[in-house]
């Protein structure tokens, strides 16, 4: 794929969720230029695992790799049938994906559904982007020292 006169090599694969695959998980985040970090927008134990398990394995095996925020099932988080037939599911707001966003420090967060393919195209977009233009990293504020001059 060319973008902005880059060739990007685009390799997507899931390893999430595979628990039997714990040790060998963090040997594929080599190399990796950006993290898509999903979660289900129809079930609260998805969003709690992002910033519970993921982020922190992400950040201790590929720290400074940036992190897009994704919410899937759009499609259904609106589907009252749905939550009739899975009273245990809890839909996650916009403000709460917006808020988890802040709490793991990525900077994109979208919400899309592969069902109906809203906003699919826009995960992979912001992808590129944040690939391409990397957000500036936000500087520490130093404490003014107090020094001494001799003269």
């Amino acid at each position: 794929m060319w973008v902005c006169c880059k060739f990007l090599e685009q390799v997507s694969f899931s390893l999430f969720g595979q628990e039997d695959y714990n040790r060998l998980r963090p040997l594929s985040y080599r190399g990796a230029d950006v993290f898509l970090l999903a979660f289900s927008l129809i079930s609260k134990a998805s969003y709690e695992n992002v910033a519970k398990k993921w982020v922190p394995e992400l950040r201790h095996y590929a720290p400074g790799v940036p992190i897009i925020l994704v919410g899937t099932k759009l499609d259904l988080r609106d589907d009252k049938q749905f939550f009739v037939d899975h009273p245990g599911a809890v839909p996650i707001t916009t403000a709460q994906g917006e808020e988890l966003k802040k709490v793991i420090g990525a900077p994109v967060y979208i919400e899309c559904s592969s069902k109906t393919q809203q906003n699919v195209k826009a995960v992979f977009d912001a992808a590129i982007k944040v690939v391409l233009q990397p957000p500036k990293q936000k500087r520490k504020k130093r404490k003014a020292q107090k020094a001494c001059s001799i003269l």
